[in-house]
C-alpha cells in the first residue's frame, strides 16, 4: 500500500470525529426516523423479551436472598439485559460463549433452567461444577457456555484461541466473548484483540460499557473515544450500539456474526449502557455515584423500551406482562426453596477431575481435612460422614 505522505508534523486525534452509536428504538418504544429494523419475527422477539424479564426477576430475587444469608455472593445484570440478550440471540447454539460474570441472560436465552441456576448459586451436589466455584461462575458444556473464571479479562485471549481452533477445524461456528469496559484496561484485552486480528479468528467481542469499573467511572479509566476506537486501532471491524436498545443490539450482532463467519475475522461491538445495580452484593454504589444519575438511566430501562415496542406491534399487553412477572417470581422462589433442601456435594469431589487419579499430596491433604472435620464436627455440619472414593 502506498503511504499517504505529509511534509509537516501533523498529529491526529479522534476527538474531532467521535464514533457514532447505532440506535433504532426510542425510549417510548417508537422507532427512530429512517431506522432500518432487523428481521425479527414475533416468536423470537417474545423469546428475547421473556429472557430479559426472567433475568431481571432472577437478579432481584437473588440479591434479596443474598441479603437474607441464603447465598454468599451475587452479581446482577440489571440494566444490561438488552446488551447480553440481544447479542446471544443473534448467535447459533453451536457458537461458544465466553462470559465475564454478568451474562446470565445469555444462559437463560439458551435454556439454562432455574434449577441449574440455583444448583450453581447454592453449590449443591447437582451443580454442573460440583459446587467448587463461587456463585455466578456458571458453565454448561451442553449449551456451549464456557465456565466463568474470576480473574478479569482472561476470557478474551481464550476466545481468540478458541475461535482460531474453530477455524482450523473447519467448523461453521464462531465464538462470542463478553467483557466490561473496565476489563479493556487489562493486558489480556490487547493481547486477545491483536491475536484475533492477526490470525483472522472468527470471534465477536462484546464490550458492555456500563459506565463503571466497580467504583471507577469511565472518564477516569481512559481518555480516548471509548472502547470502539481501540478495535479500529487493531484493524478490527467495529460498531458502537445503544446497549439499552434490544433491536439495535440484535441488528449489530446479527451482522457481526455474519462477518466473523464469512470472512474469518474478528468483530468488536461496544454496547453503551449503564449498570443500574451495584457491581456486586459486596458493593455500595451510593459511595461513588448519585441517585439522580441512576434515576436518569432508569428512564432508559431496556426492558421497558422493548415492552412498549412489542405493544405497538400488537404482540404483547400489560396483562401478558403481569402474568409473566408473577409466573417468573413464583418459579424462582419455589426453585430456591426446593434447591436449598438438596444435599451438598460429597467432600471427595474436592480433589477429583483434575488428574486421572488424585496424586499423593492431594490424598494426604484430604486425609488431614477429614481428621480435622472429625475433631471439630460442630464447625462442619454439612461435611459429616463424607468420604473420598
Amino acid at each position: 500500500m502506498t503511504p499517504n505522505l505529509i511534509h509537516r508534523a501533523q498529529f491526529i486525534s479522534g476527538h474531532e470525529l467521535p464514533i457514532a452509536t447505532l440506535s433504532l428504538l426510542n425510549a417510548d418504544g417508537g422507532t427512530q426516523p429512517g431506522a432500518q429494523l432487523p428481521e425479527l419475527g414475533q416468536q423470537q422477539a417474545l423469546k428475547m423479551y421473556r429472557s430479559m424479564v426472567y433475568t431481571r426477576v432472577l437478579d432481584e430475587r437473588m440479591i434479596s436472598a443474598q441479603r437474607q444469608g441464603r447465598l454468599s455472593f451475587y452479581v446482577s445484570c440489571i440494566g444490561e439485559e438488552a446488551s447480553v440478550t440481544g447479542t446471544a440471540a443473534a448467535f447459533a447454539p453451536e457458537d461458544m460463549i465466553m462470559g465475564q460474570y454478568r451474562e446470565q441472560a445469555a444462559l437463560s436465552y439458551r435454556g439454562f433452567s432455574s434449577e441449574q441456576f440455583m444448583d450453581q448459586l447454592l453449590g449443591r451436589a447437582a451443580d454442573l461444577g460440583k459446587g467448587r466455584q463461587m456463585p455466578v461462575h456458571y458453565g454448561s458444556a451442553e449449551l456451549n457456555f464456557m465456565t466463568i473464571s474470576s480473574p478479569l479479562a482472561t476470557q478474551i485471549p481464550q476466545a481468540a484461541g478458541y475461535a482460531y481452533a474453530q477455524k482450523l477445524a473447519g467448523k461453521a461456528a464462531c465464538t462470542l466473548c463478553y467483557f466490561g469496559e473496565g476489563a479493556a484496561s487489562e493486558g489480556d484485552f490487547h493481547a486477545g484483540l491483536n491475536m484475533a486480528a492477526v490470525l483472522n479468528c472468527p470471534v465477536v467481542f462484546v464490550c458492555r460499557n456500563n459506565g463503571y469499573a466497580i467504583s471507577t467511572p469511565a472518564a477516569e479509566q481512559f481518555k480516548g473515544d471509548g472502547i470502539a476506537a481501540r478495535g479500529v486501532g487493531y484493524g478490527i471491524k467495529t460498531i458502537r450500539v445503544d446497549g439499552n436498545d434490544l433491536l439495535a443490539v440484535y441488528a449489530a450482532a446479527t451482522q457481526a456474526r455474519k462477518l466473523a463467519l464469512q470472512n474469518n475475522e474478528p468483530v468488536l461491538i461496544e454496547t453503551m449502557s449503564y449498570r443500574l445495580g451495584a457491581h456486586s452484593t459486596s458493593d455500595d454504589p451510593s459511595g461513588y455515584r448519585s441517585r439522580d444519575e441512576e434515576d436518569k438511566w432508569r428512564e432508559k430501562d431496556p426492558i421497558e423500551r422493548m415492552r412498549l415496542w412489542l405493544q405497538t406491534k400488537g404482540w404483547w399487553s400489560e396483562a401478558d406482562d403481569k402474568k409473566l412477572l408473577e409466573s417468573y417470581r413464583r418459579e424462582v422462589l419455589e426453585t430456591l426453596k426446593r434447591v436449598e433442601k438438596k444435599p451438598m456435594p460429597p467432600l471427595g469431589d474436592l480433589i477429583e477431575d483434575v488428574y486421572r487419579h488424585p496424586p499423593a499430596h492431594l490424598q494426604q491433604q484430604f486425609a488431614e481435612l477429614q481428621q480435622h472435620i472429625a475433631k471439630y464436627p460442630e464447625h462442619y455440619p454439612i461435611a459429616g460422614g463424607a468420604k473420598h472414593g
